[in-house]
């Protein structure tokens, strides 16, 4: 007879680019349990690509902003990095106030140094539909959450590309850090 093995995964939840721990920003959309990865942007593609990849059970992934860049073009994504080469400190100032508008709140308890290596990998994403597909044959719930002020991403076009493999909560007022 087989023993049934529960698993528990390390750390469920993934953070964005320029943060680490800010997971309790997030805790009213969060579903925490064994089964269930989370991520925040950046977070949202390792979750996404570590369900699809796992041996392991896992019910639901939940994206929080995914980083979706893939409807942008090679200049942006090339102007992008540049401007990050040419001033990372500057860059990632920008970005944390583009990240959290429309509120007022900080994140600099949660900022962590982005790298350059981290942004060209978060650019040039491309989200599969095949994969998205199968994981939805699996049995894997997908939850997509967008604020409709997003400055980060293209909130219109993420929900347009997810609605047929997820679950997607568009937030009225709210920006990518909803």
């Amino acid at each position: 007879m087989k023993r049934l093995v529960k698993m528990t995964l390390n750390s469920s939840f993934r953070s964005g680019f320029c943060l680490h721990n800010e997971e309790a920003l997030f805790e009213e959309y969060l579903e925490k349990n064994d089964f269930t990865l989370s991520g925040f942007s950046f977070g949202a593609q390792k979750v996404f690509e570590e369900a699809y990849s796992s041996k392991n059970r896992v019910d639901k992934i939940q994206l929080i902003s995914p980083a979706f860049f893939q409807n942008k073009d090679l200049k942006y994504k090339r102007m992008q990095l540049m401007f990050f080469k040419k001033d990372a400190k500057t860059y990632c100032e920008n970005f944390l106030k583009n990240l959290l508008y429309p509120t007022h709140k900080s994140l600099e308890a949660y900022f962590s140094q982005g790298s350059y290596e981290e942004l060209e990998s978060l650019l040039y994403y491309v989200w599969d539909e095949k994969k998205l597909e199968e994981l939805v044959l699996r049995g894997v719930k997908i939850e997509v959450f967008l604020g409709d002020k997003d400055k980060i991403i293209d909130a219109s076009a993420v929900k347009a590309f997810f609605l047929p493999f997820a679950t997607v909560y568009y937030i009225k007022n709210a920006g990518h850090i909803l």
